[in-house]
């Protein structure tokens, strides 16, 4: 026979420390709110816009010309309901923070908002699509490895990342609150990519590889921008925090540049010129013209042959290796 188990001890000490640790930290705990979000949903209508972006790549049954439309007519009805009530929240949940509470549990038009809200923003899903298709052409063209476009739309995190956003962004335009942030963050947890809802991304952008890339509110990319991983385009330091809200503080990218691995780009007044590029691990906290190529001041590599150990070892001294560019080279 097995032994008795241990008996557990009483729980219900521990549930009055832990609704006291509630009580006594406002920041952590969100009770009798009346509208709040819901983080679930949220991330529920963006997995349906996806089906709605890319129909017969995320559905489980085959679509054809003669009954897309109809899918279409259920997956919209269901992003809408989803879309609308959270945002219907977010607006009430905005101005009980911002106004004190009981200020959005009485907004008159609040519903009448979210409804004109959720309503512009299906209408550009049109658009939005065609920015994507874009994207995905840039990442089929920018990368010998990728073996069809179809590879982009399902393997590719870079690709996934900037569908993510470019829906929040939308929802962001509209000044729809915490839902796009809710939304890219999503995004950042399942691909190790972080873009910021407000960063403006231009035309054809493609992240390779993609995993810690960062890119600030307001930082803004031009068209037919490549950027590979780890790439930060970030603010400098922000001592005094809330004080640079709404202010550029992030670089600006112009067309055609592209931005090798590790490179850390700081700075809401750094702009990179159209045509350049930036090397690997390279450090900027000021602008870059057109046409530029920057690189890390070469030091040199050792290169040591093994050989047997009575030999001699020879050593090759060499200066860092040189992309090849038309480009003119401006040492930091």
């Amino acid at each position: 026979m097995d032994p008795t188990p241990p008996q557990h001890p009483p729980i219900g000490p521990l549930i009055e420390r832990i609704v006291d640790s509630y009580l006594a930290d406002p920041l952590t705990q969100h009770l009798d709110s009346t509208f709040l979000p819901s983080r679930a949903a949220t991330i529920q209508a963006v997995e349906l816009l996806r089906r709605v972006f890319f129909p017969g790549f995320f559905d489980e049954q085959r679509l054809t010309t003669d009954t897309v439309r109809e899918h279409l007519r259920t997956l919209l009805n269901q992003a809408d309901a989803l879309l609308y009530e959270q945002t219907r929240q977010a607006l009430r949940y905005e101005l009980n923070r911002t106004q004190g509470e009981g200020r959005g549990d009485d907004c008159d038009d609040c519903d009448q908002r979210a409804r004109d809200l959720t309503t512009t923003f299906l209408e550009r899903i049109p658009d939005l699509r065609a920015a994507l298709s874009l994207d995905v052409r840039a990442a089929f063209d920018g990368d010998p490895a990728a073996s069809s476009t179809d590879q982009a739309i399902f393997c590719y995190p870079g690709f996934d990342a900037i569908f993510i956003q470019r829906v929040a962004h939308a929802l962001y335009n509209l000044e729809v609150p915490l839902l796009p942030r809710i939304i890219s963050e999503y995004a950042h947890n399942e691909t190790g990519i972080d873009i910021h809802p407000g960063a403006t991304l231009g035309q054809s952008l493609f992240i390779d590889h993609g995993t810690g890339v960062v890119i600030g509110e307001t930082c803004v990319i031009g068209d037919r921008v490549k950027i590979y991983q780890g790439v930060t385009l970030g603010a400098l330091s922000t001592k005094g925090g809330q004080a640079w809200a709404g202010r550029k503080r992030h670089p600006t990218i112009e067309d055609d540049v592209t931005i090798y691995g590790g490179a850390i780009i700081l700075g809401g007044e750094t702009t990179i010129g159209a045509g350049s590029t930036i090397g690997g691990s390279v450090f900027l906290t000021h602008s870059v013209p057109p046409n530029h190529t920057v690189t890390m001041n070469p030091t040199g590599l050792k290169i040591t042959a093994r050989r047997p150990r009575r030999q001699k070892t020879p050593t090759i001294e060499t200066g860092a290796p040189n992309t090849p560019t038309d480009h003119q080279d401006v040492p930091i």
